[in-house]
């Protein structure tokens, strides 16, 4: 798995491309994001728009980061899942924690 990071104002995008489905597609997307969380950004964004699967490993990785995030003061944010990965997240009732957004100027602009 690959991923970029950019940063608007105080609001960290993660964008992911390719499979997050084990444990080790997610180590060096745990380590930029605590990165990250040390620096200013509370708020982040993981943009799935170019992740084409995703398993239970994977989901794990995107639970950890919201942890993180959350007993920091922060929160993690998801946008642009595709009809697989949206209905993997209703299915693990993941839906219930994260708040999913259509794109990730949607949610770039909402939590400005």
């Amino acid at each position: 798995m690959e991923f970029s990071y950019e940063s608007f104002g105080k609001i960290g995008v993660f964008v992911l491309k390719g499979n997050l489905i084990g444990e080790n597609d997610g180590i060096s997307l745990a380590e930029s994001f605590a990165e990250q969380l040390g620096a200013q950004p509370k708020k982040f964004v993981i943009d799935l728009s170019d992740l084409q699967h995703i398993n239970s490993s994977g989901l794990g990785v995107l639970i950890t980061l919201l942890t993180k995030a959350r007993k920091s003061g922060g929160d993690v944010f998801l946008a642009n899942p595709s009809d697989y990965i949206r209905n993997l997240l209703v299915i693990t009732k993941l839906t219930s924690i994260f708040h999913i957004y259509a794109t990730k100027e949607e949610a770039i602009s909402d939590l400005a």
